[in-house]
């Protein structure tokens, strides 16, 4: 009769053949965890205790064989953790990444305590900014927009879940403004900055899973997103407010410069966990060049 650890080492071990032994073991991890509801502290207490014949461990011989077809975890157990919350992710989102838990705590550090915020996140996948911004700030207001009807159909769920009201809307941001009852006080988004050309150095479980149209632009424009989404906030953007943009580093001063030239004011970029440059902030005065 197996016990959890014997299970656990099983499961890393076959994952071993695509995964380095970390990240194998880590999967594996987890993977137990989600299927016997335990929390990490739960699973290395009982590791050595016999499972016997328990119902809960029936999917696991399927979720092993989707694993080892580089599957993203996330998408094979359902779920993604993120700034504290579980969301729902499928392949019609992307799956939430640190860098984006970094975006959400820089916004919540600036406009903390500002009464009766209006928040707009633009291609909202599978609702992360907005549910975790949420939770920072109290009595804001949420508008979210993605071009996939299918993603927003997992964000509503998501924030069914959180208990966060949010006004989901389906826009192609490069065609179409979203409907907003009043100026913004904050823009952010996440929007596709993975160049086509950088598509042979991504690992297959990204491009064989997660959706191409929130990853890519095109070589030629790799600013595509960002020029009409700040563009837009010249528009929607109250005096004052914040431009968030999550970006790709290798265009740090490009993105700076863009929105200098449209205007905006304390433009900056911010360096994430490991000192690269990854966000992007600004203040809209007002005033168009």
């Amino acid at each position: 009769m197996p016990t959890l650890r014997q299970l656990t080492a099983n499961l890393s071990t076959a994952l071993q053949a695509i995964y380095e032994a970390p990240e194998a073991e880590a999967m594996a991890a987890q993977t137990l965890e989600h299927l016997l509801d335990l929390t990490p502290l739960q699973r290395r207490s009982r590791a050595d205790e016999p499972l016997g014949d328990d119902d809960r461990l029936a999917p696991l011989p399927a979720l092993q064989a989707r694993l080892l077809t580089h599957e993203p975890l996330q998408y094979v157990l359902g779920t993604a953790h993120f700034a504290g919350l579980e969301l729902e992710v499928t392949p019609a989102t992307l799956i939430p990444r640190p860098e984006t838990e970094e975006l959400v705590a820089l916004i919540a550090r600036e406009q903390q305590g500002r009464p009766n915020l209006r928040v707009l996140d633009v291609g909202t996948g599978s609702g992360c900014i907005p549910l975790a911004l949420a939770q920072r700030l109290p009595g804001a207001h949420f508008t979210a927009v993605d071009v996939s009807g299918e993603a927003l159909a997992v964000a509503r769920r998501n924030a069914a879940r959180c208990g966060v009201a949010v006004d989901f809307q389906q826009v192609d941001i490069l065609q179409g403004v979203p409907q907003l009852a009043a100026p913004l006080d904050v823009l952010v988004s996440n929007p596709p900055y993975v160049l086509e050309a950088e598509r042979a150095l991504m690992r297959p479980n990204v491009l064989q899973f997660e959706p191409a149209t929130a990853l890519f632009v095109p070589d030629h424009d790799p600013l595509l997103f960002y020029r009409r989404i700040a563009e837009l906030g010249c528009q929607l953007l109250a005096a004052g407010g914040g431009l968030y943009f999550e970006i790709n580093e290798q265009y740090a001063s490009e993105t700076e410069e863009l929105l200098r030239g449209l205007g905006y004011a304390a433009v900056a970029s911010h360096a994430d966990i490991f000192d690269r440059p990854r966000m992007v902030r600004a203040t809209w005065e007002g005033i168009r060049q």
